[in-house]
């Protein structure tokens, strides 16, 4: 986000934004063992809202004048970027392994860039449209395509259902930072996760949810860790930490350094399944991940060209465009 961005103070920046790559890309290994453990997919995304909505309270009591201001931005924020993006991924998780089900999401940076050329009708660099190509040919590599795909459909459709959610997340982060006065970012976070949780209660039906998974041991890999103990990792550390260092990384760090480390959350999700969990993929699919990550590198980093048949009230500016990807990405 533009609006917060601020001087560019990397060495300052690096440190969280490694931490919130490294959080985020904890969440599906510390998930999927309380799947398989005997909760619903929207269980555990309706635990981890809530749990760090419950821990973000007093930043949004403390911004409640937000939510007068810009509600529009907060409620999409809270069904998109939180209630879409982790019931599809969390979803998707159930039926295909963490590596692929976060790859298959990291085509949100080229689809947005299909949102700029075809929604708001501004030009997109070539880069760009080098960088959508590259992400797709490597998802392509990512599913085995000429095997049918291998993996289940479904859970294929739930990790790209939550790409485009993430889509929704670039575009309302980029809404929030317009104006003169534009929505604290610690509050789109607070206020998302309040109406995010608020959303999945009524989806999810927590009172029907099986309490006594929590009070159990859960197979991480070839171990058993107490399942409550995920969950505070869960709530803890791949939702408020990483919330939070990757507003602080982003008021520090260039939007292109942003993304660049934000990349790094698929690679530490991979590895991390990889060993813990023990879901390995081929050569093909190492190879068609690193290339969509290189697009998604290339999608967040090139500058859409000056419009020139912008729509109606978007404003040409390139600056305003390098928002979208200002934000960390969150799943």
């Amino acid at each position: 986000m533009q609006g917060i961005s601020g001087t560019p103070t990397r060495r300052s920046g690096l440190l969280p934004a490694l931490t919130s790559a490294l959080a985020f890309g904890g969440s599906g290994v510390a998930a999927k063992p309380l799947i398989e453990a005997g909760l619903a997919p929207l269980h555990v995304v309706w635990l981890r809202a809530a749990g760090a909505a419950l821990v973000m309270l007093p930043v949004a009591l403390r911004h409640r004048h937000a939510l007068r201001r810009r509600p529009g931005v907060l409620f999409g924020f809270g069904l998109l970027a939180v209630a879409g993006v982790q019931a599809c991924y969390f979803a998707a998780l159930s039926r295909i392994p963490v590596g692929v089900a976060l790859l298959v999401e990291y085509l949100a940076p080229a689809l947005v860039l299909g949102w700029v050329r075809f929604v708001q009708r501004r030009s997109v660099s070539r880069s760009a449209a080098v960088g959508v190509v590259l992400a797709v040919l490597g998802l392509g590599a990512v599913v085995e395509v000429w095997h049918g795909l291998s993996f289940d459909p479904l859970g294929l459709l739930l990790a790209l259902g939550a790409a485009c959610c993430q889509v929704g997340y670039f575009v309302l982060s980029d809404h929030g930072s317009d104006g003169d006065d534009p929505v604290d970012p610690l509050a789109v976070i607070a206020f998302g996760l309040l109406i995010g949780a608020a959303l999945l209660t009524a989806l999810s039906r927590p009172w029907q949810m099986d309490w006594h998974v929590l009070t159990r041991q859960a197979a991480l890999g070839d171990k058993s860790v107490p399942a409550i103990l995920l969950l505070a990792w869960l709530v803890l550390v791949a939702t408020v930490v990483a919330y939070l260092t990757g507003v602080l990384s982003i008021r520090r760090l260039s939007p292109q350094v942003a993304g660049v480390v934000a990349c790094l959350e698929a690679v530490v999700a991979t590895v991390l399944a990889w060993f813990l969990l023990g879901e390995k993929l081929g050569g093909w699919q190492l190879a068609g991940g690193a290339a969509v990550l290189a697009g998604a590198f290339i999608a967040q980093t090139a500058t859409p060209k000056a419009a020139t048949d912008a729509v109606a009230g978007s404003s040409p500016d390139p600056t305003r465009d390098q928002g979208l990807s200002d934000s960390a990405n969150r799943a």
